[in-house]
């Protein structure tokens, strides 16, 4: 045999592969119905969630997809405009655009303000106002950073719009003031929109009606009528790409404006009252006492209400608020002061009323009134006129204003007595005027001293009332502590025969839509009973204050009859000693006052002046009311000054 077929006849090693057709069919089928299994799962799921979509959640996301399709956006309404009784514009709004930014859409806020910075001037002032608006604002508000932007600054930015996402100019509605500082306390002014705001508006269900709208009224008729001001907001319903960019208008409601308010007040005797206070603080209040419209409120100093409208600035804010006159205090509103003498008319007809007194009823003034303290010693109340008055009846107590006749009824007449008499005149509580924040005073009576020395630092006897409290009370004294309306207040209600209304600043509404007008009607709050007779004696006495007592060398030569009084009252106890004027620092000199009517026959207006450390008041506050009358009821407007070659003054 051949080598080569004994190689070909040995076995070899071969690797066979055992087929099993049977087992791949099956395992092939098995994998089919595995796959059809899962395909038809997937589309099973796929075909739920498609109906779910389509058909169970079709109302949801169709109202999504049309909220990604159309954007409403809030129209703020227009705010009503304030003037005076004459129709003066005191407020009034205006449209400009503003550069506006929306924090919570901005990636990098500090490096979009450097941008915008290169395209529009930004001023430190704006950057400052810029984030302390978003400290006090929800970041998704939309913040303005640069105000008033001119035409060109406007197309400047537009064309590189695209470049900002989150910033947006947008026209916006101003508050404007164009008097400035006059009457400035009684239009309060306007501030942005803060979390204290949102949070109260919430509250009061509000909140919707200030969508598009940055600000709100703070303070004065602002605050006082901010529902009548500012109207209802409308909306436009706007189509938008994919990019948010308006396409075209779908439906639009028109904002409501809000009314607009014709005050009582008389810009020319508001602007007379306020310059005839010169450089001096205090009040001055002005009122028909026919129907309570207050005619001219001026608190000095006062401040630019222009300042608060965009966010004013932290030199300004600290200069309003840290200055020692206090320029920010409503005086006529919220200032609290001692009376003085122009108490006095008051307390006579108290004890006309009560029948501790008579007109006529005389005694012989020497000058001071002597209460025993005890221990034998007794304490001393001067009288301002050393030496007395001589002979002093009601008349006299009250022309000459003697301190002595005012001691002794005080001595013989309780205080609750005398507290229950006064509060007819609202001494010691709001007038009801229709402004907020108003002070009550103090009238002060024993249940008052007991709650105000409730504490557990005071002892029983500082709750106990001494009859030298009545003392003083019974000169404007002491605790009694009244704001310069409450004493106009008053002074009207007395001049009209003990008939009161209720002081009111608002004359009329007039509709921002319609131009309809409706008047406020006034409101009489008080008939008090008192006596014809005992009424005639106190006026009487009161005229001759302006004829030949203590405001005489002011209302010299007046074509008119006036009735008044003039009062000081103590910034700090002279502890018995006699107050001599020069030697006393300016800060803690007497506050002076004066209240006073014309004409006396059929008054049409009362006054209350108030000058703080002015002194007498016949010689700085006498003169304000002079200027007044000779205004308002003669049309002569001259600043009138005391006489200057006569220092010597009497309350």
């Amino acid at each position: 045999m051949r080598r080569r077929d004994f190689w070909r006849w040995l076995p070899r090693r071969h690797h066979y592969e055992i087929r099993d057709p049977a087992r791949e069919l099956f395992l092939f089928r098995q994998r089919l119905w595995l796959t059809g299994l899962a395909m038809l799962v997937v589309f099973g799921v796929l075909l739920g969630r498609f109906f779910y979509l389509q058909v169970i959640a079709h109302q949801q996301y169709q109202t999504q997809a049309e909220n990604n399709r159309i954007t409403v956006v809030p129209v703020g309404p227009s705010r009503g405009t304030i003037s005076d009784r004459n129709g003066k514009v005191l407020a009034q709004s205006f449209s400009a655009y503003t550069l506006e930014l929306t924090p919570s859409k901005i990636d990098d806020l500090e490096t979009t303000l450097t941008q915008i910075g290169e395209l529009i001037e930004i001023t430190p002032r704006d950057l400052r106002r810029f984030r302390r608006a978003m400290e006090e604002s929800r970041n998704f508000d939309s913040l303005p950073l640069r105000t008033k932007l001119n035409d060109e600054e406007v197309a400047r930015f537009a064309v590189n719009k695209y470049r900002f996402p989150g910033v947006d100019i947008r026209a916006r509605l101003y508050r404007q003031y164009p008097e400035g500082e006059i009457a400035s306390h009684v239009l309060g002014y306007i501030g942005r929109i803060n979390d204290r705001d949102v949070d109260r508006l919430t509250d009061s269900g509000d909140i919707l009606n200030y969508k598009g709208t940055d600000h709100i009224g703070k303070t004065g008729i602002e605050l006082s009528y901010e529902d009548t001001l500012h109207g209802v907001v409308g909306f436009d319903e706007v189509e938008v790409d994919a990019l948010g960019r308006a396409v075209r208008s779908l439906t639009k409601v028109a904002p409501i404006p809000g009314d607009h308010l014709q005050l009582t007040i008389d810009l020319r005797l508001q602007q007379l009252a306020e310059q005839s206070l010169g450089e001096a603080n205090g009040a001055v209040v002005a009122i028909d006492p026919n129907n309570g419209e207050i005619l001219a409120m001026a608190s000095m100093p006062g401040f630019d209400p222009n300042l608060f409208v965009e966010g004013i600035d932290i030199a300004n804010w600290d200069r309003l608020n840290t200055s020692p006159d206090k320029p920010l205090l409503n005086r006529p509103l919220r200032g609290a002061y001692p009376p003085g003498s122009t108490l006095k008319p008051f307390l006579a007809l108290g004890a006309l009323t009560s029948g501790k007194r008579t007109a006529d009823y005389a005694f012989n003034d020497p000058g001071y009134f002597e209460l025993p303290s005890g221990a034998g010693t007794t304490y001393r109340f001067r009288d301002d006129k050393p030496g007395g008055h001589g002979r002093v009846d009601m008349y006299k107590s009250i022309s000459e204003s003697c301190d002595t006749y005012y001691y002794v009824l005080a001595s013989e007449t309780d205080i609750d007595d005398t507290a229950r008499f006064l509060s007819q005149f609202d001494f010691g509580q709001i007038t009801g005027i229709d402004l907020e924040g108003e002070a009550t005073g103090v009238l002060p009576s024993r249940a008052w001293k007991r709650d105000r020395f409730s504490g557990p630092r005071y002892k029983e006897e500082h709750r106990r009332w001494y009859l030298g409290d009545s003392i003083s009370a019974g000169i404007g004294q002491g605790y009694n502590s009244f704001t310069p309306l409450q004493l106009a207040h008053a002074v009207a209600t007395l001049a009209n025969n003990g008939v009161a209304y209720r002081p009111h600043l608002v004359k009329r509404i007039i509709d921002g839509s319609t131009g309809q007008s409706k008047e406020i009607s006034p409101e009489i709050t008080r008939r008090l009973n008192l006596k014809p007779a005992n009424l005639a004696a106190i006026k009487k006495a009161m005229v001759d204050v302006n004829r030949e007592g203590t405001a005489m060398r002011i209302f010299k030569n007046a074509p008119y009859t006036s009735a008044g009084k003039t009062g000081t009252a103590q910034v700090f106890s002279l502890r018995g000693e006699r107050y001599v004027e020069s030697q006393i620092k300016s800060h803690l000199r007497d506050h002076a006052w004066y209240v006073a009517y014309a004409p006396a026959e059929k008054p049409v207006i009362a006054v209350a002046v108030l000058v703080e450390n002015g002194g007498f008041g016949a010689r700085a506050a006498a003169p304000v009311a002079r200027a007044l009358f000779d205004d308002y009821l003669l049309g002569k407007r001259e600043p009138v000054k005391p006489p200057s070659d006569d220092n010597e003054w009497e309350e």
